[in-house]
């Protein structure tokens, strides 16, 4: 036979280069992507100096008011009417506990309006989750000192 010798062995191993290179491409694209699905719902809060650190087990539920009044909790969507009922199901019967999270342009009354609707089912423990910031170095935004005749314990919400 022409062009075919007896030296002549099809080549039995598996090249693993492609897969290799489609794995990292893979690996690259979740390493990105993950972070954005873990984020939540979009909410400026408001900063304190003196926080405590979120528990990370998962018995817990976070309540959401946004800027325009939209709740959530954790990521589902609720009315105020439809509030009481589920928070009754999913966190005073299954013994978790609640974190309320508000945008800091919400008003002090929806704020309240809410606060009174968990208070309703029966819920007391209630945790408000707000940033963290570094304390001032010895005085306050408008440039006093807490000595001088400031108030030092209404700066810390001063905007």
């Amino acid at each position: 036979m022409a062009g075919v010798s007896a030296g002549d062995d099809f080549v039995s191993e598996i090249n693993v280069t492609p897969f290799v290179d489609v794995m990292l491409v893979l690996l690259i694209i979740f390493m990105v992507t993950a972070p954005m699905m873990t984020e939540g719902l979009d909410v400026e809060l408001p900063k304190v100096e003196a926080t405590e650190t979120l528990p990370t087990e998962n018995d817990h539920m976070i309540l959401t008011v946004k800027d325009n009044g939209a709740l959530f909790l954790d990521e589902y969507e609720t009315t105020l009417d439809d509030l009481a009922q589920i928070l009754q199901t999913n966190v005073r019967d299954l013994g978790r506990q609640l974190f309320v999270r508000a945008d800091k342009n919400v008003s002090y009354g929806v704020v309240m309006e809410v606060m009174g609707r968990i208070r309703g089912v029966g819920i007391t423990d209630v945790g408000l989750i707000t940033v963290s910031v570094p304390p001032a170095s010895g005085g306050l935004e408008d440039g006093s000192s807490p000595d001088a005749g400031g108030n030092a314990s209404g700066a810390e919400n001063r905007q």
